[in-house]
């Protein structure tokens, strides 16, 4: 590109004949400003030469900018191999990894077949739905494995560990977090007893209406609720401000300066959603025990004394810990999904908008598909 501080030299077009072959030789800086007047001397030459006996003579060139790599590399456009080596005289990378680009950017894409309707058309749409499954779940376990060794030579020198960052995005992830599951996980909890009381109460069982609220929320509800919000809450905000770094290049800076994306991005993020999850996980059991307790008060009237009394006495701590032991898993997945996508945003903001809505879809369904594994597993546990 031409700059400001430079004059710019006249641009000239020399061409000479060479048996069956033309050699164009553009002179002088081939610039948006002095180019305009060779459109039409390029476009006969196109015309006239087949492009594999054209050859550009870049020995002269001096500056070039989009416009003239434009100009030059249009005419070698139709040959099959635009690039190689004998359409050229001379060296200028600049301008031959100008008009390669140019070119790729100009390319005209076939239109899009048009599967039309019918059986083979549902089942096309299916297969790639599944490879694009398949593909996702293979890239997020090698995330996952290239976390973990990062992880791990982090482990082995501690003071490499991002302290501050960490900090500010638990206080972030957790601490701000907490009021909106705090207000969600009460309703719930009340939600769960004023149901189970209607229910129970017809069968003359109301009482059993603590048993519900205390396996439910322990077991089911508070971790689940906590799971959620940090899917659409924090795993949205990891792949947002991940994403917009990307588009504005600072994670090509950190590389340039010789640092992880991994070590200074992803594992401070991670750490901070191991940490924090099982936390908020005991403040949503705790506010929704306490809703249920509210309701069954209000419409059983069972105290509260009674109702955390019978807590103690019927439901094993056991129900505590299951609950307690999904967080964590939860919080990791959150945190790697929500990582990998705000790595894979390209230079656009629907990119960046595609990527979001991917990441939080995934962080759900992976949280509901992890909850059912470990329902399973603590089946067969017996536990």
């Amino acid at each position: 590109m031409a700059t400001a501080f430079a004059p710019i030299t006249t641009a000239e077009l020399i061409t000479r004949r060479d048996e069956d072959k033309i050699i164009v030789e553009p002179r002088g800086d081939w610039v948006v400003e002095t180019i305009g007047r060779f459109d039409s001397a390029l476009k006969r030459i196109e015309d006239s030469y087949e492009p594999g006996n054209i050859i550009i003579d870049l020995t002269t060139l001096g500056r070039i900018d989009t416009s003239g790599a434009y100009l030059l590399g249009r005419t070698l456009s139709r040959c099959g191999d635009p690039d190689g080596d004998w359409h050229y005289i001379g060296e200028h990378g600049p301008a031959r990894q100008l008009m390669a680009d140019m070119r790729k950017r100009l390319a005209i894409c076939p239109p899009d077949v048009d599967e039309g309707g019918g059986l083979v058309a549902v089942m096309s749409r299916i297969g790639r739905g599944l490879e694009s499954a398949w593909n996702e779940t293979v890239d997020t376990f090698a995330f996952f494995g290239r976390t973990v060794t990062t992880f791990s030579s982090i482990a082995l020198i501690p003071a490499r560990l991002r302290l501050t960052a960490t900090v500010h995005l638990m206080e972030t992830t957790g601490v701000n977090a907490l009021p909106i599951i705090a207000v969600l996980s009460f309703f719930i909890g009340a939600v769960v007893a004023f149901m189970g009381a209607n229910l129970l109460e017809t069968f003359g069982a109301s009482i059993f209406t603590v048993e519900l609220v205390g396996l439910s929320v322990l077991r089911e509800f508070g971790v689940l609720i906590t799971a959620i919000l940090l899917a659409g809450r924090s795993d949205s905000a990891f792949t947002a401000a991940i994403g917009s770094m990307k588009m504005q290049q600072e994670i090509d800076a950190m590389k340039v300066m010789g640092l992880d994306p991994y070590e200074v991005l992803v594992i401070p993020r991670v750490v901070a959603c191991v940490i924090m999850a099982p936390l908020l996980t005991f403040a949503a059991m705790l506010t929704g025990v306490i809703g249920g307790a509210l309701v069954s008060w209000a419409t059983l009237d069972i105290s509260p004394t009674f109702f955390i009394t019978r807590m103690q006495d019927t439901i094993d701590y056991t129900h505590f810990l299951v609950g307690m032991s999904k967080a964590p898993v939860f919080g990791l997945v959150i945190a790697i999904i929500g990582c990998r996508h705000g790595l894979k945003v390209g230079g656009d903001v629907e990119s960046l908008g595609s990527r979001v809505t991917t990441s939080v879809v995934q962080s759900i369904f992976a949280v509901i598909v992890i909850d059912a594994l470990f329902a399973l597993l603590y089946l067969e546990l017996d536990i």
